[in-house]
């Protein structure tokens, strides 16, 4: 038969069949047709020759067996056409699910099987594995019928041979097998799934009803398949274990992005040609660079200029490898002045050989501002007062409302004995008796509010110095000077010696730096203290006056007389007040 070039190899197939079949009843018509005659003479009483009807029947029979024969051909050729087909989809595909999932239903399909399941042998324990198990309408099967020859299964994968049974009830290999005759199994196809010689696991078909269903033809249609499945299976396996690694570089390098950018410290990382290879955002931000702008470009277009030699040190880590430390005296940069501190630190590789150099930078300018900030502190606050401040961030130095004790002390007679004396006498003179006042309010720790020519104002229980018991510290701060005053007496001739008076107040106000940006100082402001300085005015020279509430806060530790106010006051002022006669100091 000559087939036209349009037609395909399955038509042409088709047309044979045909034909085959046209001759089959042709050769029945004729056969038929001669027994009529034969009929027909031998009631004439003639007699037909048997040699054209038995060549006839022969004839038929052996075009019977040529059919039969075309047929399982045919079927074989198809079944070989879809092993192509289903070949090359699950060597296309990498995901390992959907791989198992087509491997095992292109076995259903091309044997016929009721179910089919695969078994894949894990490569570090060796235990049997059945990730996939599915049915001839390409559905999962359920729990209820996940049943199989767990004999057959591990057979094939101990041997690496194929099983073929066509009656697994009366198959002599399995009369020890319970799961065959519990489970009713008849047909049962396994072979096993091979990759360079080993066998990685094995691919089960069988049906529960039908006997004979599987025969050497669909061994080696399977057989053949599963090798080809075994490789698709590994590429899939393969495939996985690279994604599940660049998942895992991937989160790694995310993690260690995060970490890089989250480090307080500036990174700079050259290579061997000196040459940026990273800029974490801390640098960016210390030396105001655009991180993309750097990556590539030569380290030294990166850097500021900060001192002759600095580009000799680097070369000196990278090639000596050994580190080096540098504090970097300001430098003047996008942001004003900045202070730099640098640890320069060889470049190694997983091997620990040096590729280049890494630069952590320290920016020191918040650090310095900060020392600063509490140089200014200092001359409000002692040394162990200076020890419980954690950082300047947590005192509120923005302004807060507190309950504080304010102590107004006042030199008396200052400005008449200063106006008949030199200038060193008075500032001499003074500076003792300042002295005096200094040294009572360190030592109760209070803070120096202001030095207002010859006068001193100390605050207690601010921000900066927390105390639950700040009347009574003031009160003995307020005794103290008085003492040291009386002291200072004995070895001051008659004309220096001045009288302070001292005035204490208990009441709230609000606390926190004041002055512009370029000049701020810390201090207290509100009624509280106005009235400490009414309460100062009023005491005579050499007398402390206290306001109720600093005197109902401390009436158990000192003595006191009650007085009327000898001044005025343009505030809210109480009607009584309390001069301190003696005192706990």
């Amino acid at each position: 038969m000559t087939m036209n070039s349009s037609e395909t190899p399955a038509a042409g197939v088709l047309g044979t069949a045909d034909v085959l079949h046209g001759l089959g009843r042709l050769i029945e018509d004729m056969a038929g047709m001669l027994r009529a005659q034969r009929d027909l003479l031998a009631q004439r009483g003639m007699e037909l020759a048997t040699e054209p009807l038995d060549n006839l029947q022969h004839f038929g029979q052996e075009l019977s067996t040529l059919q039969t024969t075309f047929g399982e051909n045919h079927t074989e050729l198809q079944q070989l056409r879809e092993l192509a087909r289903t070949t090359q989809v699950i060597n296309s595909v990498l995901e390992l699910d959907r791989v198992l999932s087509d491997v095992i239903d292109s076995v259903i399909a091309l044997t016929g099987a009721e179910r089919g399941y695969l078994v894949l042998k894990d490569p570090e324990t060796g235990e049997l594995d059945y990730p996939i198990a599915r049915n001839m309408l390409q559905a999962d099967v359920s729990d209820e019928e996940y049943i199989l020859s767990q004999t057959v299964v591990e057979r094939v994968i101990r041997q690496g041979e194929p099983v073929v049974t066509m009656n697994a009830q009366e198959d002599p290999r399995f009369r020890e097998a319970e799961s065959i005759f519990d489970y009713m199994l008849r047909s049962i196809l396994c072979v096993p799934l091979k990759r360079k010689g080993d066998v990685i696991g094995a691919v089960y078909v069988d049906n529960r009803f039908r006997q004979g269903l599987f025969g050497e033809r669909e061994q080696r249609v399977v057989y053949a398949f599963a090798n080809q499945a075994a490789v698709a299976i590994e590429n899939a396996r393969l495939f996985e274990r690279i994604r599940a690694s660049l998942a895992e570089i991937t989160t790694t390098k995310a993690f260690m992005d995060n970490v890089f950018a989250s480090i307080g410290s500036g990174v700079i990382t050259a290579d061997r040609d000196e040459l940026v290879m990273a800029v974490n955002d801390a640098a960016a931000r210390i030396l105001n660079l655009e991180r993309e702008r750097t990556l590539g470009q030569s380290l030294w277009a990166v850097l500021p200029a900060l001192y002759d030699g600095f580009d000799a040190a680097v070369r000196e880590v990278r090639d000596q490898d050994r580190q080096q430390t540098i504090e970097v005296e300001p430098i003047l940069g996008p942001r004003g002045q900045v202070n730099l501190n640098l640890k320069l630190s060889p470049f190694k590789d997983s091997e620990q050989v040096t590729q280049g150099v890494a630069i952590v930078l320290d920016d020191l300018t918040a650090l310095k501002q900060q020392a600063a900030t509490l140089s200014a502190v200092r001359r409000y606050m002692t040394p162990a007062m200076l020890d419980n401040i954690q950082t300047i961030d947590q005192l509120e130095l923005g302004g807060v409302e507190r309950e504080i004790t304010v102590v107004y002390c006042d030199v008396r007679g200052f400005t008449s004995f200063s106006e008949a004396r030199p200038p060193e006498t008075v500032m001499a003179v003074i500076n003792r008796y300042l002295s005096v006042c200094t040294d009572a309010i360190n030592a109760t720790e209070g803070i120096i509010d202001k030095y207002m020519g010859d006068a001193v104002v100390a605050l207690y229980n601010t921000q900066l110095n927390p105390q639950a018991d700040h009347p009574r510290r003031a009160v003995a701060a307020a005794n103290a000077i008085m003492r040291e005053m009386r002291a200072l007496h004995d070895v001051l001739p008659p004309e220096q010696r001045l009288l302070f008076g001292i005035g204490i107040h208990t009441g709230a106000a609000i606390l926190g730096n004041v002055g512009s940006p370029r000049r701020k100082e810390f201090t207290a402001i509100g009624d509280t203290v106005e009235l400490a300085k009414w309460l100062q005015e009023n005491a005579l020279g050499g007398e402390i006056i206290a306001s109720p509430s600093t005197f109902d806060a401390v009436r158990d530790a000192v003595a006191a007389e009650p007085l009327p106010p000898r001044k005025p006051s343009d505030h809210a002022a109480p009607d009584i007040l309390y001069r301190i006669t003696d005192g706990d100091n």
